[in-house]
């Protein structure tokens, strides 16, 4: 058995005691996230020469690609290629200039890769115009028509056929922006491509990074892509980047200074920001995004891929599971894994995976990733032995252990309605109240005091929004709670859960954001009064498993929006993302809602107006909200319920 399959196994049957969720800081853009270190750095160059190249495309617009060979490469000792394309600078610029690092892991470089790494068009040093998430083009004629997909494909036929001593091998990989252009690289993919795994990637732009079901992300687009993708005059050596400057460290009261999003521009941006004014021309799901959704194109995939997500990644959990379903869907009998871990954005090899934020895992979980990842691609590249990597190899929070499935979602899931009651009950029976009495839970949303996503003082993304304990938030009385009584056994949900809510408003608009809620028994088993000094105690805990927030005028159609009707009452359905998460017996199963998730999600005024962005001061008014939990009206989250583990062979 080899190493990787003896770690995988040991790691499979484990299950761990304790905290199983929380949050990392958010990866900077560049590919090297840490500060330089000179070591790293000379035993890099002691074992590989660096070129610089302007590979042409074939419209004749030239991308700068620096090529890292190992030293000892020869006619009897080559190598394969393993490519990164990206638009966050392939800096340090200079051929005597060296990264500390090259490949995912120090690994990779220790296995010996011709490591490429390419600025995309428009982008730093190479040539071209820059387009934010380039839309695919399946039906290319002629030299002048170009997308990531034909530039990857020119970009590999050139290195195959000019880089000395390669073996005609190439992989890609690339997190978040990176991983996009290896999921577009994978279509209609060059034939010396055989290796691709997409990290983080972002799959449909409209759900990754920028929206939550139309809700915009108003924290990212100020701190990251306010200083991204500006225009310049002509390609430049320069290796900045500029995150918007907030002034202060308390981002809740910023954005609440900011007013309505149509302040931004005139108070900030003054025009500069060609992103911004993308998305205030375009606040539906319209052509602009729907061109910019890369799934429906992932076909004509040859290489084996590997699809990599953490459960904990605040910008781009959607890409990955999405990314993965597609390829399954259009590419029968393609080579197709997906790994998701306990991760933040990218932590799968920026961390140890042990703990995030609070929470202690009790293994380095990151090193799952890291040994598959070194297997796959030296089977592909270098014909290595085959690791015995299984079809989706999902990491069970709540439980603390890897789970193997040879389908995503499992197969054979039970489908289970989680009903609100009166009272802030929650159960698996319907509601049963008729007509008025006891139908609904009311509550006030009033904008000039939303509800606050973080207890954290930041003004980017929180640390540890994703698994933060809930208590600050069920204690306010514009968030509804409903949960069960303690449960008997372990419950175990899988794969994507579905919100339905019948709701009212006094208001022609609102959101609804929907919480899963693990809560922790009052006495944990094992504590006792004499333990360590410093140890928190987590009784009582209500740590977040999954959050999704809904812009309500998107109930019937994301391209037309729709006002409500006040006082009538409406249902209001969508998809919350995945879940692998085990309740374990004791504990309750908690559902939060509540109309605003500020400022990780931009202030709904509540009163419609055809375009958020362009809402006035005068727009935003204080508005009472029901859900309804009545036998005419049940509100519920819809589940799938894994069957226990030894059902499984898990």
């Amino acid at each position: 058995m080899s190493t990787v399959s003896r770690r995988l196994a040991a790691l499979l049957l484990c299950s761990l005691a304790g905290p199983s969720l929380a949050q990392a800081p958010p990866a900077a853009p560049p590919k090297v996230a840490a500060a330089a270190s000179p070591e790293r750095i000379e035993r890099i160059r002691s074992r590989y020469t660096k070129f610089e190249y302007r590979i042409p495309m074939r419209d004749g617009v030239k991308l700068f690609t620096s090529v890292y060979a190992p030293v000892d490469a020869s006619p009897n000792k080559r190598y394969p290629i393993l490519l990164v394309r990206t638009p966050y600078s392939v800096g340090p610029y200079g051929a005597d200039r060296y990264p500390q690092r090259l490949g995912p892991t120090e690994a990779f470089e220790k296995e010996g890769y011709i490591f490429v790494f390419q600025d995309v068009r428009g982008q730093h040093m190479s040539e071209g115009e820059f387009v934010n998430v380039r839309p695919h083009n399946p039906k290319k004629r002629g030299p002048k028509e170009t997308d990531e997909s034909s530039d990857t494909y020119d970009t590999i036929d050139w290195l195959v056929k000019r880089v000395p001593h390669n073996n005609g091998r190439v992989g890609q990989w690339g997190i978040s922006y990176p991983g996009f252009y290896a999921s577009a690289g994978a279509i209609d993919s060059h034939p010396a491509l055989k290796a691709v795994s997409p990290q983080a990637p972002i799959g449909d732009w409209f759900w990754d990074d920028m929206h939550r079901h139309g809700a915009f992300n108003l924290s990212l687009a100020f701190s990251f892509f306010s200083g991204f993708g500006k225009p310049r005059p002509a390609p430049t050596a320069s290796e900045d980047f500029n995150r918007f400057d907030f002034g202060t460290p308390d981002g809740y009261q910023f954005f609440l200074d900011l007013g309505p999003l149509s302040n931004a521009d005139s108070k900030y941006f003054k025009g500069d920001v060609a992103f911004w004014k993308d998305v205030v021309a375009h606040p539906n799901y319209d052509a602009f995004w729907k061109e910019r959704n890369i799934l429906p194109h992932l076909k004509n995939i040859k290489a084996a891929m590997l699809v990599v997500g953490g459960w904990y990644d605040t910008e781009d959990l959607y890409g990955p599971l999405r990314t993965y379903a597609a390829i399954e869907k259009q590419n029968p009998g393609t080579a197709n894994t997906l790994i998701m871990g306990p991760w933040s954005h990218g932590g799968w090899i920026r961390t140890e995976g042990s703990a995030l934020g609070d929470a202690q895992f009790g293994f380095r979980t990151a090193e799952t990733y890291q040994d598959l990842a070194v297997g796959f691609f030296k089977h592909h590249l270098k014909g290595g032995a085959a690791p015995e990597v299984p079809e989706a190899l999902v990491f069970e929070s709540g439980a603390n252990r890897w789970r193997q499935f040879d389908a995503w979602p499992p197969k054979g899931l039970r489908g289970t309605k989680l009903y609100f009651q009166p009272k802030g009950g929650l159960s698996m029976q319907a509601p049963t109240s008729k007509g008025a009495a006891e139908s609904f839970e009311e509550y006030v949303s009033d904008p000039a005091k939303p509800v606050p996503y973080t207890q954290e003082l930041t003004t980017g993304w929180s640390k540890n929004y994703m698994t933060e304990d809930q208590r600050f938030a069920a204690s306010r009385p514009d968030v509804l709670v409903f949960q069960t009584e303690p449960l008997t056994q372990d419950l175990t949900l899988a794969g994507p859960l579905e919100a339905e809510l019948w709701v009212s408003t006094t208001g022609s608009d609102a959101d609804w954001v929907v919480k899963l809620i693990d809560v922790n028994p009052g006495v944990l088993p094992g504590r006792k009064d004499d333990d360590e000094k410093g140890t928190k105690d987590r009784g009582g805990q209500q740590t977040l498993v999954r959050g999704e927030p809904f812009r309500g005028r998107f109930r019937e159609s994301y391209s037309e929006p729709k006002p409500f009707k006040p006082g009538e009452v409406t249902k209001v359905r969508f998809t919350i993302n995945d879940v692998l998460h085990t309740f374990q017996r004791g504990h309750r199963v908690m559902i939060q809602v509540q109309s605003s998730w500020f400022p990780f999600i931009d202030r709904n005024p509540q009163t419609y107006v055809p375009n958020i962005y362009e809402a006035k001061e005068t727009d935003f008014t204080r508005s009472f909200h029901r859900v309804y939990h009545s036998s005419e009206h049940p509100s519920f989250i819809e589940v799938g319920v894994l069957p226990a583990l030894d059902a499984q062979g898990g």
